[in-house]
């Protein structure tokens, strides 16, 4: 599992934008005022669903970068989708595209694409997004042998010397989640060099950057755990050519497989059994 990390590279952290989600209810309406039967959809190829990811697709979005397995957080969240729009798994085809290529203007060779394409103004002039299917939660990295290595719950680390970067949500978290006050860097790189000198027992950042810096950046690095979510934060969604005929039908599914908590299911089997990112408990 440690070495599936390592490939998770800074694509998802350069990714992780200001953001802002689309609006669930005037997605949600459009899709009542229109039809969502699998026949009526008008999908890149007639009775199939074409998505895309990106070349390769990484840990642990996408499992030994094979998208049509479903195994991934994205690769289950995509099937998901594809089965509240009428498409057996044998109808999805999956093709792929390059992250800048994926979010500038122009057609598409698919349905829609996930890579982790955070929902910003910007991008919402070019392309259409459903609504989020993932909302990054704060994560706290250290490494083996650390003072709260193995740690579980918030009480645990009210002693603990934890910091994060100037400006960010992750500060807030320190002091408003747990309680303590946070040692303050100038960025994560100053953040991670501190923790490997001792300075500090850990650092605070979002779960996607958490599994970049514990694989790659930090020395036998592990995440100790995720704060629990509070509704804020990076937020993901599907990612559709502009004014796509499927944005609002789309969006619904996303919103259903959210109300039925397969969504949540997905997300705690993904991105925190498989990956050993575990949700500290109160």
């Amino acid at each position: 599992m440690k070495k599936q990390t390592s490939l998770f590279l800074a694509l998802v952290v350069a990714s992780a934008l200001a953001i802002t989600g689309c609006s669930k209810s005037e997605t949600t309406d459009s899709a009542t005022s229109a039809s969502c039967a699998k026949a009526d959809l008008a999908t890149v190829a007639s009775g199939k669903l074409t998505i895309a990811t990106g070349e390769p697709a990484y840990y642990p979005w996408i499992l030994d970068d094979k998208p049509e397995t479903g195994t991934g957080f994205e690769g289950a969240v995509a099937y998901a989708v594809a089965k509240q729009l009428g498409f057996s798994n044998d109808e999805v085809t999956w093709v792929r595209t390059t992250f800048d290529g994926a979010v500038t203007p122009g057609e598409k060779n698919f349905d829609f694409n996930l890579q982790q394409f955070s929902i910003t103004p910007d991008r919402q002039k070019v392309v259409d997004f459903s609504s989020p299917y993932y909302t990054a939660p704060q994560a706290i990295v250290s490494y083996e042998g650390s003072k709260i290595a193995g740690k579980t719950s918030i009480a645990d680390l009210k002693n603990a010397k934890l910091g994060a970067a100037v400006g960010t949500t992750s500060l807030d978290a320190i002091e408003n989640q747990i309680g303590i006050k946070p040692q303050v860097f100038n960025d994560n790189a100053a953040g991670v060099s501190a923790l490997k000198n001792g300075q500090i027992d850990g650092l605070v950042v979002d779960l996607p950057t958490a599994f970049y810096l514990s694989g790659v950046e930090i020395d036998k690095g592990i995440i100790v755990g995720q704060l629990p979510s509070t509704g804020s934060g990076d937020q993901f969604g599907l990612l559709l050519s502009k004014d796509s005929k499927l944005t609002a039908c789309v969006t619904a599914a996303v919103d259903a497989i959210t109300a039925d908590g397969t969504l949540a299911a997905i997300t705690e089997k993904w991105l925190a059994t498989e990956t050993g990112a575990a949700v500290l408990k109160p």
